[in-house]
């Protein structure tokens, strides 16, 4: 797998991403950072994780000078954690020319499922 380029968000979370033909893994230590109110990682966390692994999925399937964004995507979050890692894993399911569409899920240390979710992308010129 190779490493994506970062990006601020990606700092200021401190999770890593790589990528290799049509699938990514992102990575992230849980940290106090992470944390709401009650003490378990915010939902916005494994939603960027899985977001961000999908479009690195997508990117490393595409020619260069192309981009993409996040059309859509439905979430579900099945059970709450509160410290380890995180991996989110994310697979292209069908490419057309111009829309992607994607399957990615986050698991804890123990390969339960923290989150999931299904998403469409848009393919474009830069």
């Amino acid at each position: 797998m190779t490493p994506s380029p970062t990006f601020g968000l990606q700092e200021a979370l401190g999770f890593t991403i790589e990528s290799v033909d049509g699938e990514a893994i992102a990575t992230l230590t849980v940290d106090d950072l992470h944390l709401n109110p009650h003490g378990v990682v915010h939902g916005a966390v494994p939603f960027t994780l899985m977001d961000t692994a999908m479009g690195g999925a997508v990117m490393s399937t595409i020619d260069d000078g192309r981009l993409c964004a996040t059309i859509e995507m439905q979430t579900r979050f099945h059970r709450p954690v509160a410290t380890g890692r995180l991996r989110a894993t994310a697979k292209v399911t069908t490419a057309g020319r111009r829309i992607v569409h994607l399957t990615a899920e986050t698991l804890d240390d123990d390969n339960r499922l923290v989150a999931s979710a299904t998403a469409s992308f848009a393919v474009f010129e830069a």
